[in-house]
């Protein structure tokens, strides 16, 4: 089963008010394991970038204005994501972008149907605790410490390994993350090391787990003490 796990970046929270897409991150699942294949890229919104939206994710005007546009990209994001569910967190937040981006291309919309929302997920299993992705984060032991400002596949690899706790788990915490043969070397957790042999552990014989013949006679003395034992019944 392949899903994409995606964040993106915007100019603001509405795209009926202009604002546009600016930064995406897709990270690749096989069977909620992450394969290490990524999409990530940058666009040109072609529009100014508000002060509080560049405070979130650190983006300016004019570092995207060296960017390409949504529409000369677009193929590439599209052969990416196949017909494959979507996973976001707050999605209709992140499909509404997506796929006003996709109609300014005159490409057909995403189907909702694909949709998968971490959020909602999150506030069924944990009704009435935090579920912004910094407290899941936190509640299933999701190292961020290297997350300064948002950013589209940061988060997305983030959120991908929430989502996996949510819909079954792999311990993180505890570092019992099976690795199959077919996942690529990104879904290896380098905390996880195989335990071996020490060296300087003095060999200890095997110890007896059989009863002694004297042992067995005294238990065989001891229940024939026993007035009217339920197995004789």
């Amino acid at each position: 089963m392949r899903e994409i796990v995606f964040d993106t970046e915007t100019t603001g929270i509405d795209p009926r008010q202009g604002h546009r897409m600016v930064e995406i991150g897709c990270v690749e699942l096989i069977d909620r394991m992450p394969t290490g294949k990524t999409f990530h890229a940058y666009y040109n919104p072609e529009r100014d970038m508000p002060a509080e939206a560049e405070a979130i994710h650190g983006l300016s005007a004019q570092f995207l204005s060296e960017k390409p546009l949504f529409f000369d990209e677009v193929e590439a994001f599209l052969e990416f994501v196949g017909d494959d569910k979507l996973v976001a967190h707050n999605a209709g937040f992140d499909f509404g972008f997506l796929n006003a981006e996709l109609e300014r291309c005159s490409r057909e919309a995403i189907c909702l149907s694909r949709k998968i929302d971490t959020l909602e997920l999150a506030r069924r299993k944990h009704p009435g605790g935090k579920h912004s992705l910094d407290a899941l984060c936190t509640r299933y032991g999701v190292d961020r410490s290297h997350r300064v400002f948002h950013g589209a596949l940061l988060d997305a690899e983030l959120l991908a390994q929430v989502y996996i706790e949510l819909t079954g788990g792999r311990q993180i915490a505890m570092g019992l993350v099976p690795v199959a043969d077919n996942v690529g070397e990104a879904a290896r957790d380098d905390r996880i090391v195989p335990l071996h042999p020490s060296a300087d552990r003095p060999v200890r014989p095997p110890r007896p787990h059989t009863a002694s013949e004297a042992e067995l006679m005294r238990h065989a003395a001891f229940l024939e003490r026993i007035a009217r034992p339920i197995w004789n019944r």
